[in-house]
């Protein structure tokens, strides 16, 4: 063999030997990086169940006590503005008011913001609105900027002591203002988060998602209230002191998710967030794959954009206290958690083609999904759901969350990159 052919053979070793030595130093770093996550995932867990359940706890102790406050009286109770911003939602905007018309309080205005609709909407609204006369009904019209824009519009024209912010496709349980407006006791309050559920669960999309909207609120919202940090008031049912709106200076228009950035900047601020269960938003959800995945993007980006408006606090944590930690978690939620399970199943998969573990692959998914039904069957038990929900727990790990965590992974890769995007509206259904 001459020298030439035996330095060739030598330098193709050790190019295979480095190689071996790299594949091996990468499958050890995504082990340990993967069984980290996974002690997060299982903290996280632990720590949510337990926590909304000592927030039950509390509501059940309160529950038995007498009504106390300052709103014990129904003479005493203050005005409320319920704000519906309706941009083409024709389809839903007649049922949504008439349902707003048999709330169970005795002082309240009922506000539609129509935000230059091209349909029927403003013609539908005032269809309602002079069908009777107990409760104020005004359709006020104004050209197309947003749904921040049309918030903002019945934020000023309001008459209420206290705002409450829905959506168009939204109807509310009878009970609500009774229930939210009651946490204002506390002067620290400055707003409340509503329970939200799906109302067209009619196929196996809107059926998961039933179950995803029962988990995020019954466990995350929950075990948030008891801790003090709830991160998100939602858009379909959300109830404010006027004044605190306006020292935030309301919606901004510059994310897509303008409810997380709202509630960011009344943390920031110092205002706390409660949460009440009782009172209950059901909306419409996408009932096609398409608009699910269309949704979630926006969520995503909106999310990704608030959170980048306050990042300020996620470097102090002495001067920010709890919104550090609030911050931080919904990084954790919206980034570290899809980009972790697309990896974890890349991994899983490929060590199973390479070396024959395939079982590694069920494992994981396994593991993960005993967490889920776990999850969904203390949630459907404290929400007194339908049972049947918990069986979608196994569908929701299976592909259903995959898929979503796909489209959240295009989202912040695009958000990183500064792509434009559009606020891309739902078609309604009519469900409610």
């Amino acid at each position: 063999m001459s020298l030439m052919a035996y330095l060739y053979n030598h330098a193709r070793a050790m190019q295979g030997s480095f190689t071996v030595l790299l594949e091996n130093i990468v499958l050890a770093t995504m082990s340990y990086y993967l069984l980290f996550f996974l002690f997060l995932l299982i903290i996280r867990y632990a720590i949510l169940i337990f926590y909304s359940f000592m927030d039950h706890l509390e509501a059940l102790y309160k529950g038995r006590k007498p009504t106390v406050g300052i709103y014990r009286d129904d003479s005493l109770l203050p005005m409320i503005s319920l704000v519906v911003p309706a941009y083409n939602e024709g389809v839903v905007i007649q049922a949504a008011i008439r349902s707003l018309l048999l709330l169970d309080y005795p002082n309240y205005e009922i506000l539609v913001i129509d935000d230059g609709s091209t349909d029927d909407t403003y013609e539908k609204a005032m269809a309602v609105a002079q069908e009777q006369d107990k409760i104020p009904v005004r359709v006020i019209t104004k050209r197309n900027a947003g749904k921040a824009e049309a918030l903002n519009t019945g934020m000023s024209v309001a008459r209420g002591e206290f705002i409450l912010n829905m959506d168009g496709d939204s109807k509310l349980s009878s009970n609500t203002l009774r229930a939210c407006v009651r946490h204002f006791d506390d002067p620290s309050i400055g707003a409340v988060a509503g329970n939200v559920k799906v109302i067209n669960r009619e196929n196996i999309w809107s059926k998961i998602q039933a179950l995803e909207y029962v988990e995020g609120l019954a466990m995350a919202r929950k075990a948030q209230s008891f801790m003090r940090a709830v991160n998100i008031i939602p858009g379909p049912l959300g109830m404010f002191r006027k004044t605190v709106l306006k020292q935030v200076g309301g919606y901004d228009h510059d994310t897509f998710a303008e409810d997380c950035d709202l509630t960011l900047k009344m943390l920031m601020c110092g205002w706390h967030i409660a949460y009440e269960p009782t009172a209950v938003a059901w909306v419409e959800t996408p009932s096609s794959l398409l608009n699910l995945l269309k949704q979630r993007y926006r969520w995503t980006r909106g999310i990704l954009q608030a959170t980048s408006k306050h990042s300020q606090a996620l470097w102090q944590p002495r001067k920010a206290g709890v919104n550090c930690f609030i911050l931080w978690y919904m990084l954790f939620e919206g980034i570290m958690w899809p980009f972790s399970t697309l990896l974890g199943n890349i991994f899983f998969a490929y060590v199973g083609i390479q070396y024959g573990l395939s079982t590694l692959l069920f494992l994981w998914w396994m593991q993960l999904t005993v967490l889920d039904v776990v999850a969904a069957a203390y949630c459907v038990v404290i929400e007194e759901e339908d049972p049947a929900l918990i069986f979608y727990a196994v569908t929701f790990r299976l592909f259903y969350i995959n898929i979503i965590d796909v489209s959240k992974v295009f989202a912040t890769i695009e958000e990183w990159r500064g792509n434009t995007m559009t606020w891309g509206k739902l078609d309604r259904e009519g469900k409610l």
